[in-house]
């Protein structure tokens, strides 16, 4: 395993979870006549507090791009995962909640299932697939389930609707690393002419500004212990079908590896779930009325 893509899917990692904090420290105030709109995007943008949070993901992002050019989707997926822990950090340093059994208990799941999984796979690259019917079966299951999870989140926004859409934005974040992937191979090959002449760079731009719609729509409806694990637990999980799909990953698959694999994934997840739902995690929400505010009373927040 690289040196440089670990630090730079750990760098990547603290920036997306400080960010997907103070972006939810704005969102939670956003008039709720704005869910599922692109009109909450550019309320927000109003907001410095929400911005600032914006800058810290779009730099995320930048280095999760940098890391996935020099490793394996595989690898860096899980390593990405990790942002739980810094936006726990956060989180804790706002309500000054101590870590306890559960917040230990969380961090060595996530620690250790993250360890678990790569030395268990020892991901590695090969040859991308050049099917293209399998390129979009993959990214259409992808996509067809995070419209299905957004077609039931409307009918239940205030109770699981939350969770279900920041499932659907953790789909569209692991489809859209993978094409992040596929565009950074697309312009070592044959430069921006290679680039933009093909379909990937403008599937990065669309899935990414619809699946931080769906999870600004999450922030704004829930806390951040409610939305926030299912985001984080549904990017890797989609990614890594995504590399092993069709990007060429390959990973260990006799049995005792892949046993420890799923071992690996689902103690990832159960460390997510464990951290999310820490009483550090923000929880309160404004009351009914306070929802109604319009943007200008809480731009300064």
């Amino acid at each position: 395993m690289s040196v440089l893509v670990l630090v730079l899917s750990v760098c990547a990692a603290c920036c997306l979870g400080f960010g997907f904090v103070l972006q939810q420290n704005a969102a939670q105030n956003a008039p709720l006549g704005d869910f599922l709109s692109f009109r909450l995007l550019l309320d927000l943008m109003r907001v410095p507090r929400w911005l600032g949070g914006l800058g810290l993901m779009v730099a995320g992002m930048i280095l999760g791009a940098v890391a996935l050019a020099k490793g394996e989707i595989s690898l860096v997926e899980p390593l990405l995962a990790t942002n739980l822990l810094f936006a726990l950090a956060l989180s804790r340093h706002q309500t000054k909640q101590c870590l306890g059994r559960q917040g230990w208990a969380g961090l060595g799941l996530l620690a250790g299932g993250v360890t678990t999984f790569i030395l268990a796979g020892e991901p590695r690259g090969g040859t991308a697939v050049a099917d293209p019917l399998r390129h979009w079966l993959i990214i259409g299951a992808m996509v067809g389930a995070a419209l299905l999870l957004t077609t039931y989140a409307k009918r239940s926004r205030l109770s699981w609707g939350p969770v279900l859409l920041a499932t659907a934005a953790g789909l569209l974040y692991g489809v859209q690393d993978a094409l992040t992937r596929v565009s950074g191979t697309l312009f070592a090959a044959g430069g921006f002419g290679e680039l933009f002449g093909s379909w990937q760079p403008y599937g990065v731009v669309a899935v990414g500004v619809s699946g931080l719609i769906l999870v600004q729509s999450a922030f704004e409806t829930a806390p951040l212990r409610m939305s926030l694990p299912a985001l984080t637990a549904a990017e890797p999980l989609a990614g890594i079908l995504c590399g092993v799909g069709f990007m060429g990953d390959r990973l260990r698959t006799d049995t005792g590896a892949l046993a420890w694999e799923a071992a690996g994934l689902a103690a990832i997840v159960a460390g997510i779930v464990l951290l999310g739902m820490h009483p550090a995690m923000p929880c309160g929400t404004p009351g009914e009325g306070e929802r109604e505010t319009p943007v200008r009373d809480y731009q300064s927040r």
